[in-house]
């Protein structure tokens, strides 16, 4: 069933790393809660398979504060950098959500999924034999500047309460309305058949995932998404962001 729980499909690989989601507690003084109740931006190097709920909890319940939240949602599938507040800083979430993402991965082309990317099986196979590096080069043109996007089906995009990637697994009939977005730059940074390789940098809103569809389909062949990473987030830089074991031994090491 596509988009289904990802923790309760992918539940060993998100339980089997025995430093990241450990239930042994971290205990932090008192003084350092209130710095984090305060306001800290914490970058954080999503690893893949979690989902961007599983690292807010996974610090929210290792700093024991109640008020924690990310600036913008990762799938599951991707990897990056995500920009968690905690205490009096979640209210410049929104802030930070509005400013342009950079993103670099590959698409899969010959096929489609559901999904749009690696969380339901490829359907549609077609040869790809006649798709030349010069048709990959000039498909990404249509798909910079202003450009008008549908949201995947699947996809946490709520309708009355109701995320769209539920309504979908219930079978119910969706009905998707276009967003306008900015592809800021859409390079091609290498082609390695099926895979194509690429740069994007974006407006907030834009879906990866609906661009590989998109440019699949302009090139006539279908493609998917099989490889997503952000760099970077307005100012913040991926390079700059600390993964998850970094994060929980440095909370061990503080006095």
């Amino acid at each position: 069933m596509a988009k289904d729980s990802y923790y309760r499909k992918h539940k060993e690989k998100i339980n089997g790393d025995p430093v990241t989601h450990s239930n042994i507690p971290v205990t932090i003084n008192n003084e350092i809660r209130i710095q984090f109740e305060e306001g800290k931006v914490l970058l954080i190097d999503k690893p893949l398979h979690w989902t961007s709920f599983d690292v807010v909890r996974k610090i929210r319940n290792t700093i024991q504060i109640k008020k924690v939240g990310h600036a913008g949602t990762l799938d599951p599938l991707a990897t990056g950098l995500l920009i968690v507040c905690t205490g009096k800083y979640t209210k410049k979430i929104n802030e930070y959500m509005a400013t342009e993402k950079e993103y670099t991965g590959s698409f899969t082309l010959g096929a489609v999924t559901p999904t749009f990317d690696l969380e339901s099986l490829p359907v549609q196979q077609k040869d790809i034999s006649s798709v030349s590096q010069e048709k990959i080069g000039a498909a990404t043109a249509p798909f910079t500047g202003d450009i008008s996007q549908l949201p995947p089906i699947y996809s946490a995009l709520k309708k009355d309460g109701i995320s769209m990637y539920t309504r979908a697994r219930r079978g119910e009939s969706i009905e998707l309305q276009p967003r306008q977005v900015h592809i800021q730059s859409f390079d091609i940074t290498a082609i390695e058949l099926p895979l194509v390789y690429f740069r994007i940098v974006c407006s907030s809103g834009t879906y990866i995932r609906s661009l590989a569809n998109d440019f699949g389909a302009a090139l006539g062949c279908g493609a998917y998404l099989s490889e997503l990473r952000r760099t970077r987030i307005g100012e913040f830089k991926v390079a700059a962001a600390q993964n998850m074991e970094e994060f929980i031994e440095k909370l061990k090491a503080t006095p």
